[in-house]
């Protein structure tokens, strides 16, 4: 079987923007924060650091412990996503538009067709590729390669040799080369699905690989099993359909949020930028959910229910409501706001009442939308989330790039608001104390 995927995943992302960045960073154990915090946990760790036991989620006192020289700095996602559009097009210089698929921001699939399926051809474009990143993006930004004859397994041989390194998985290698393997070194085995193989008997790769595919399914609990299995054979199989089940935003809170009043200003505006998501995927919502974290201590969830609908008034109405059964005052670790029960804008029921006030609400959105996405977001705002305009910038999940000249322009106003702020809690200090010395 011929080798039908090229692999490229970028090493320790968000961290060696950093150091290609700032040339003092190279060679550094760097670690990559939402807000310079020592409660709040790490979003990225360079290749130095991780050899001291810092990953992805680590609290920056415990990354300390384990690295006393460790570098912790702001991310800037802004400038991941500039890069990542660099990287794409370097890429789109040794493939066609189409045979480039973005898996996140620092993971592309590429299509081997023709003769590039020999593997000295894949080879050798996986060197060019590499050669093309370094020329346009930079040095110090670096990829390991998978090669294979389907994603699953090239995706997988990208993992097998870091940083930098360059896989092959041909079929005649098969399963044995996989063997080496632990489970959840697997795309698709996490610690649910790896306890559901230990439950089964299966506890290496050896025996994944061994188990027939009926005996898979079983685990697995329907045809994803038996998929996982053709996949780990090498067979290459068309991409399931998905569909967007939730769109949210969460935010660790800088320390001056983290105040009652803070957590559900950062939620307002957490809320606002989900919804202008929600109507440019053309969706509406019929359920909210919004979720309130502490240090050491349970978090606080509620819940609503609500008829389909994308306008931010009534969504806002909603959460204030939820907000309203919180009446706890302990310090607040981080927020986050998700909207669920999902529907294509066209596959909702029309309203039988109040047609003039949806159409009415419609409109606003729309004006709202179009100002923040020419001038930049939270240009127009819904009140309440006044006071956290400067928390919660552009935040990258897996699955999804944000568009970086919206969040780059709302960076500038937000930077504007912050210094507007500052100046008007100097300005008040000094009255104070003009008033408190008798002047």
């Amino acid at each position: 079987m011929t080798l039908r995927c090229l692999f490229v995943d970028f090493n320790s992302y968000f961290a060696s923007v950093e150091q290609q960045d700032d040339p003092s960073l190279r060679g550094r154990p760097v670690g990559v924060v939402p807000v310079m915090a020592e409660s709040t946990c790490c979003i990225a760790a360079s290749v130095e650091a991780k050899r001291f036991g810092v990953r992805t989620g680590t609290l920056v006192r415990e990354a300390r412990e384990l690295c006393p020289d460790l570098v912790v700095v702001p991310a800037r996602p802004a400038r991941y996503v500039e890069l990542h559009h660099a990287a794409l097009a370097a890429l789109e210089e040794n493939f066609p538009e189409n045979d480039v698929h973005v898996g996140s921001i620092d993971e592309m699939a590429c299509d081997l067709v023709g003769s590039r399926r020999q593997r000295e051809r894949a080879v050798a474009l996986a060197s060019a590729v590499k050669a093309s990143l370094r020329e346009h993006v930079g040095g110090w930004i670096r990829c390991s390669v998978g090669i294979g004859p389907n994603r699953f397994l090239a995706k997988t041989a990208s993992d097998m040799q870091k940083p930098d390194g360059l896989v092959v998985l041909e079929q005649d290698a098969l399963p044995q080369a996989l063997f080496g393997l632990e489970l959840q070194d697997l795309c698709g085995i996490g610690p649910a699905m790896h306890g559901r193989l230990l439950a089964h008997g299966i506890h290496t790769v050896e025996q994944l690989c061994q188990s027939p595919a009926h005996r898979l399914r079983h685990v697995w609990g329907g045809i994803e099993g038996e998929r996982f299995h053709a996949r780990l054979h090498g067979t290459e199989l068309p991409e399931a359909p998905t569909r967007r089940a939730s769109i949210g935003h969460s935010h660790v809170l800088a320390p001056e949020f983290r105040s009652t009043a803070g957590a559900d200003a950062v939620l307002k505006k957490l809320l606002q930028k989900a919804a202008m998501r929600l109507r440019e995927a053309e969706l509406l919502a019929g359920l909210m959910q919004v979720k309130v974290n502490y240090v050491g201590e349970e978090p606080w969830e509620a819940a609503v229910e609500f008829d389909h609908d994308d306008d931010s008034r009534l969504l806002m109405r909603l959460l204030t409501r939820l907000l309203a059964q919180r009446r706890d005052r302990r310090p607040v670790l981080a927020v986050g706001v998700s909207l669920h029960r999902l529907v294509a804008r066209g596959q909702a029921s029309g309203l039988l009442f109040g047609q003039a006030d949806h159409a009415e609400a419609q409109a606003l959105n729309g004006v709202v939308d179009r100002i923040n996405r020419k001038y930049g977001l939270n240009k127009i705002y819904f009140g309440g989330a006044q006071d956290a305009l400067a928390a919660a910038p552009m935040r990258i999940s897996f699955n999804r790039i944000p568009e970086a000249g919206l969040e780059q322009e709302a960076d500038k106003n937000e930077l504007w608001l912050q210094r507007l702020n500052q100046a008007k809690v100097l300005a008040e200090a000094a009255h104070r104390r003009r008033e408190a010395g008798g002047h």
